[in-house]
């Protein structure tokens, strides 16, 4: 049976020029481009159909992306309209501002030459991706309230896709059969084969048994080492096999194993990661039921308090883009792996969505007292004690802005809050429970800026390509909010279309 037939099926093909390993946003962007450059492709993904996107359809579908101004992103969201756009501050987001973060962000680790074609080529991938049916929309409520009747935009993250990371995996899926991608379900790649002029083929294991597809080019796109317990004990460190697993169970890094067992060049942040805070109840993986909705991101408008009832963060350090992929750590570094965020009734109608699903951990009360009395697993005297202090240390002489970094502070604390201080005095008080969920992994393969996967002697592997989680060389110790699904396109895309050209049947990119 053909490749182009293959859409939704369980037929195997003999051969494919390309073969693509994974099914989310990076994988399905590399089919996409292999397939403009005139290859046929085959798709292959390791969980069943209902559970199939990867870590794509459980995030909420945000893209940091390089803007100049409204016109570009009416380019981008034709649906925008006159009357939301004059209530909206969009500002701009330039590549100048995109490489700050990003260098910033990482402690200036971030491979030069991958961040130069993330950032340059962010805009043009987006748009290339809105040609593909890809629709995308401005990320009202979580990115820009509004404040004396009109919204402002900040940190860099203005876009997302229509549905979030469902309708993100739902409309590239779609584009991929209209395209005559076939996609394979429930096939898991076990391993490369490979000759004199690189890969020849994929060995993999679908509907309990093992065959070969002969292929001469390859895209990895089959995410990190997450979901792999063993793996994030040995290389994130002790304690890391307790964190939450915030997306799919099937990221356990097959495809990372499958490239250096050929001689691929392990890069990158091998023991960091991106960890968030995630609802302390929550399954060991992330439920497609409830998405990313277990996430909890409004604390730089509270406080976050450990078992011994002390805080631990500055909570009010950055915008929350620029913090939340590091605190996860920082909670799974507290006793018991847990803390609990506090709010009071005055930022109560800023916190995000995510804290009203019906599976939150959450504790309310009239009284702080009460409310330190319902914290499961809290020194209830010393978190009475720091709420105390940390009150009189608000300096409530400068105005609260949630759009802004704001400056409202502490003052005379150990470990400041920098800016949204207030104080919690008004009740009725809330707090949520919450553990360290793991995002994705920092480590991953080298690539070169083709896309090409590199041997430990730093030479291209022929016909293998690689793309999303599984680079390694762009995230050191922290991460830009929206930058993965971002880099996810790049890269898939520039992935694809190198993977078409070694195959021989692509097309040249003009």
């Amino acid at each position: 049976m053909a490749v182009s037939e293959l859409h939704n099926m369980n037929s195997v093909p003999e051969s494919a020029d390309v073969v693509v390993v994974g099914c989310g946003n990076a994988a399905l962007c590399a089919a996409l481009s292999a397939r403009e450059a005139g290859a046929t492709v085959l798709v292959l993904e390791r969980a069943p159909k209902d559970e199939a996107g990867g870590n794509s359809r459980f995030t909420a579908g945000a893209f940091r992306c390089v803007y100049d101004g409204v016109e570009d992103l009416r380019r981008l969201m034709p649906d925008l309209t006159d009357s939301e756009i004059g209530q909206t501050d969009f500002g701009t987001y330039t590549q100048e501002q995109f490489f700050d973060d990003m260098g910033r962000i990482t402690e200036y680790r971030c491979d030069p030459d991958l961040t130069e074609i993330l950032v340059r080529r962010s805009r043009e991938t987006l748009l290339w991706m809105r040609d593909q049916g890809i629709r995308f929309q401005p990320i009202w409520g979580r990115q820009a309230f509004r404040v004396d009747g009109r919204f402002r935009f900040w940190g860099g993250l203005t876009v997302e896709a229509w549905g979030g990371g469902p309708g993100l995996v739902d409309g590239l899926v779609g584009a991929a059969g209209k395209a005559g991608i076939g996609i394979l379900y429930g096939a898991r790649a076990l391993s490369l084969e490979i000759g004199e002029g690189g890969v020849t083929g994929i060995r993999i294991r679908h509907g309990g048994r093992e065959r070969t597809i002969r292929t001469s080019a390859v895209v990895l796109a089959s995410g990190g080492f997450e979901a792999n317990h063993e793996w994030r004990a040995r290389y994130l460190g002790p304690g890391w096999d307790l964190a939450k697993v915030r997306g799919s169970r099937f990221n356990t890094g097959d495809g990372i194993r499958m490239a250096m067992e050929i001689g691929a060049s392990p890069y990158g942040h091998w023991s960091g990661c991106h960890a968030v805070g995630w609802d302390r109840n929550a399954p060991e993986f992330g439920d497609l039921q409830v998405g990313d909705g277990f996430q909890k991101h409004s604390y730089p408008f509270g406080i976050m308090l450990n078992a011994e009832g002390d805080r631990f963060v500055d909570e009010g350090a950055d915008f929350r883009n620029y913090t939340y992929a590091r605190y996860g750590r920082e909670i799974l570094n507290q006793p018991g792996q847990f803390a609990w965020q506090v709010f009071d009734s005055k930022v109560s109608h800023l916190l995000r969505d995510e804290y009203r699903i019906r599976q939150v951990s959450r504790a309310t009360a009239d009284t702080l007292e009460q409310l330190v009395a319902r914290l499961d697993g809290v020194n209830e005297k010393g978190a009475l004690g720091t709420i105390e202090a940390y009150n009189r240390s608000v300096d409530t002489r400068i105005p609260f802005d949630p759009n802004t970094k704001d400056g409202r502070g502490t003052i005379g604390l150990e470990i400041p809050k920098t800016n949204w201080a207030n104080t919690l005095d008004e009740p009725p008080y809330e707090a949520y429970a919450v553990t360290c969920g793991v995002t994705f992994t920092f480590g991953g393969l080298r690539i070169d800026t083709s896309g090409n996967v590199l041997d430990t002697d730093l030479s291209p592997i022929g016909g293998l390509f690689a793309a999303g989680e599984l680079v390694g060389g762009l995230f050191y110790f922290n991460y830009p909010g929206g930058t993965g699904l971002m880099a996810g396109s790049v890269f898939g895309r520039l992935a694809g279309r190198s993977a078409a050209q070694a195959s021989g049947r692509g097309r040249a990119a003009k």
